[in-house]
């Protein structure tokens, strides 16, 4: 497809969405979050002596709140995909009448 706009062309690809719902992205969100806290754990003391102790609680705080915005993409996901059948069995139930 393309589109012309003040001069130019752009082209847009054909292509589908990898992942609608974004859990998987967040899920990976949420481990790197985890991996960083915990490879920052060790340096706790030295992270503390040079100013930098809140990297640690920045990592945490990524973690909790990833937690929360998995939950929130795991809802939306269920819940679309009830619309989605409640979609189907109308659209189903039309063509049968």
């Amino acid at each position: 497809m393309q589109h012309e706009f003040r001069n130019r062309i752009y082209i847009v690809a054909d292509v589908d969405p990898l992942d609608v719902d974004g859990v998987r992205t967040v899920e990976v969100g949420v481990g790197v979050w985890l991996v960083a806290f915990i490879a920052l754990l060790p340096f706790y003391g030295r992270l503390q002596d040079d100013g930098r102790g809140w990297w640690l609680w920045t990592c945490m705080a990524g973690f909790g709140l990833g937690l929360f915005g998995l939950e929130y993409c795991r809802r939306r996901r269920k819940a679309r995909a009830v619309l989605r059948e409640a979609a189907g069995a109308t659209g189903s139930a039309e063509e049968q009448g």
